[in-house]
């Protein structure tokens, strides 16, 4: 590296970011800019008609689905069905990026879903390991990129030679993926560094990612909520007069809803069972090393088949996997849900949705995923 490239991150030095979110500062560091007092919320309808005649998704939020207490129920049932499933996922992630990345590795999850995700890796390697390592989260945009300000700031703060281990929940069609490769190409190429554009899941149905916890599509059930089980943090903002050269890309905290926050609840109650899982997972990750399953992007056929079969021109309207269905049922306006079988136990919270949300369902037993969610393109409005 040279002299004026390594001056070139380093300067200036960027300052600190402002507590933000509902996890201990010991469980995660949010590089966000503080957006609580601007307001951003747009109605279902509104935000899907910006969005398909050309706003960036970025540039509003919409607005957060407030659960019924039926879903909060079978939100608390499947936590405790599948927290032991969560932690073993989560330990063999947490042991492939130690094997991968070694005892100086940052850990940065992608906001906002990989947030709980990261808590957890974090965490049991703490358990494991008695190996404390940071953790920041990070923002990641579509069409935009990664938040290059907050890689910046990382390498400001623990050095240019730090393995950073990027994060999410899980895959949907491998599109952040697509962006973070392009994103650390692009950073590395500008700055003369070595970022790995590895992206650790705890889930990869899409069969886009080679560090992960299992390849099931099945429920990670933070995915079944949103900013009340991500810290209370709202998705991530890019906009020019929000977000100025040096700052990190913006979001809200929700502060007002201390009093239905399940962040902790979620990674309290999943961590319980690393004592249990830890041996089961060091195990799993040492076949995996020793028998790699590489990537091989065998989602794609699914959503090919998708396009085709309902005539879909916007390969984004299309969100496969159980994460992406539900974040269609909870901030979109739906059009059908294609599910597996009917008496998938990973589905339930989806049929609930799907009928609240009155999105048609129709069963596909051909797909690789257990459901994909369409959203409804802008000529079927009205």
């Amino acid at each position: 590296m040279t002299t004026e490239m390594h001056q070139t991150w380093q300067e200036p030095r960027l300052a600190d970011p402002k507590p933000l979110g509902s996890y201990a500062p010991a469980d995660a560091v949010f590089l966000l800019k503080d957006l609580s007092d601007v307001n951003l919320e747009r109605g279902t309808e509104e935000r899907e008609e910006a969005i398909q005649t050309g706003t960036h998704y970025s540039e509003m939020l919409p607005q957060e689905y407030q659960p019924t207490a039926e879903y909060v129920d079978l939100f608390q049932r499947t936590l405790a069905d599948s927290a032991e499933k969560v932690a073993l996922a989560a330990g063999v992630v947490s042991e492939l990026i130690l094997s991968k990345r070694g005892r100086q590795t940052v850990l940065v999850s992608l906001a906002r879903a990989g947030t709980p995700v990261g808590v957890l890796i974090k965490r049991y390697i703490l358990h494991k390991y008695n190996l404390d390592l940071p953790h920041y989260s990070i923002s990641i945009i579509r069409g935009k990129g990664i938040d290059t300000n907050a890689l910046k700031y990382i390498l400001q703060k623990h050095g240019v030679d730090q393995q950073i281990q990027f994060i999410d929940g899980w895959t949907g069609k491998g599109a952040i993926r697509n962006v973070l490769i392009q994103s650390c190409r692009e950073f590395n190429e500008q700055y003369g560094t070595a970022l790995q554009d590895d992206l650790a899941v705890l889930a990869d149905p899409a069969g886009s990612s080679d560090t992960y916890g299992t390849r099931e599509d099945f429920l990670i059930p933070s995915a079944c909520l949103n900013s009340t089980v991500s810290g209370l943090m709202s998705r991530t903002v890019l906009r020019d007069d929000l977000i100025g050269e040096d700052d990190f890309h913006g979001s809200k905290f929700y502060r007002h809803w201390l009093d239905q926050d399940l962040s902790n609840t979620f990674v309290d109650q999943v961590s319980r069972y690393f004592p249990a899982v830890a041996q089961q997972a060091e195990l799993r990750a040492q076949e995996l090393l020793e028998h790699p399953e590489p990537a091989n992007w065998q989602g794609i056929e699914d959503i090919r088949w998708i396009q085709q079969e309902y005539q879909i021109h916007d390969i984004n309207l299309i969100k496969p996997g159980v994460g992406e269905t539900t974040r269609v049922l909870l901030r979109r306006v739906p059009w059908k849900i294609l599910i597996d079988r009917e008496d998938n136990p990973n589905l339930r919270h989806i049929l609930l949705l799907a009928r609240e949300r009155q999105a048609q369902i129709e069963v596909c037993p051909q797909l690789t995923y257990s459901c994909c969610g369409i959203i409804k393109p802008r000529e079927e409005h009205g």
